[in-house]
């Protein structure tokens, strides 16, 4: 007989196929789910990166057009540009 005594019941040394096979599953989802969250997180991780990127660009652009046209606000749909009025002293 494949039993063991524990805590004066009887138990079986292993469980059942379904059991087994249900734990299994679980297990497996579980880890499927965790190597998706990891796959999502590379790909966060990357557009983070290329969103800084892109920041640096219009960073450089900015700086650019500043030099050329001074403090202004530019329109980006129609691109008309706005001088920008400095704040004077405070009171």
């Amino acid at each position: 007989m494949n039993q063991v005594k524990l805590n004066n019941k009887i138990m079986a040394k292993k469980i059942k196929k379904e059991e087994l096979k249900s734990i299994q599953d679980k297990v497996n989802a579980i880890n499927n789910a965790q190597m998706q969250v990891g796959g999502l997180e590379v790909q966060k991780s990357l557009a983070i990166e290329k969103l800084r990127a892109f920041q640096q660009e219009l960073n450089v652009v900015q700086n650019t057009l500043e030099e050329k046209y001074g403090k202004v606000s530019v329109n980006i749909t129609d691109g008309t540009i706005k001088a920008i009025e400095e704040d004077g002293p405070l009171n």
